[in-house]
């Protein structure tokens, strides 16, 4: 049984008592749960499907909030049981601290409110014509400015002590004509080490550089290069306080 910390009380206490449904929740329970969990006074319909999370348009005292709920259930090909609560609890807590952190750092990630169990709210980007569209949806009428505003932001995000891991064509938004960062369910810390600093600039590094490959595929296609070696320098050399990439 699972027993950390970020598990909420009463999914420790479902577990114990077996009264724990194991199959996948659909939209009418994860509906349901939202209500329940006081995240939201109405849900309005899915706004997107995901390998591990669903996310959701729903109202809070009539403001449109988005919803995100990571499945409870996935049942492993590498061994172990199907019951991944603790992994899923871990994934929303982690995710809500990491876009919590970029947003006091005054970044362009969607404002986070608050997290139950296996799900988060957070600001709704978009308008009454639908959320606003994900890069992979759009064809930019300048990409090289588009990319300078997306270096600028994953800079932004470094400097919050943040560092993106995911920057697919899925996980940036254009809102107001500006690049917004979602989905930090794969991104680090490193405004604090926890550990040798030099250990957290290697772990920066490598989550950058899957970063920029991500940006290197998507403004390729649009034909814009993308230096990604001068920029991971740059933004490295800023995140090293102590010295340790001149040593």
């Amino acid at each position: 049984m699972p027993n950390d910390p970020y598990l909420d009380a009463s999914v420790v206490w479902r577990i114990k008592s077996g009264t724990l449904d194991l199959h996948e929740a659909g939209y009418r329970t994860t509906k349901e749960a939202i209500l329940s969990s006081g995240l939201a006074m109405e849900v309005t319909g899915l706004i997107s499907a995901g390998k591990e999370a669903d996310v959701y348009l729903a109202l809070y005292r009539d403001a449109p909030i988005a919803i995100k709920a990571y499945r409870l259930y996935r049942s492993s090909h590498r061994g172990g049981g199907p019951v991944k609560l603790d992994s899923t609890g871990w994934l929303a807590a982690h995710e809500f601290e990491m876009t919590r952190q970029a947003w006091k750092g005054g970044c362009r990630v969607p404002a986070p409110a608050r997290r139950v169990e296996n799900m988060f709210s957070m600001r709704y980007l978009g308008d009454e014509n639908g959320p606003a569209p994900r890069l992979h949806e759009i064809r930019p009428e300048n990409p090289r400015a588009l990319l300078d505003e997306v270096l600028r932001g994953v800079e932004a995000l470094a400097g919050a002590g943040v560092v993106h891991a995911d920057l697919s064509d899925f996980n940036i938004l254009v809102h107001d004509g500006k690049p917004w960062f979602i989905d930090f369910s794969e991104a680090i810390r490193v405004d604090r080490t926890g550990s040798a600093p030099w250990m957290r600039l290697e772990e920066a590094r490598v989550a950058l550089d899957r970063g920029m490959g991500a940006l290197r595929v998507y403004f390729g296609r649009l034909g814009v290069e993308v230096e990604s070696e001068p920029f991971v320098s740059r933004v490295l050399s800023s995140l090293d306080r102590f010295g340790v990439l001149h040593d």
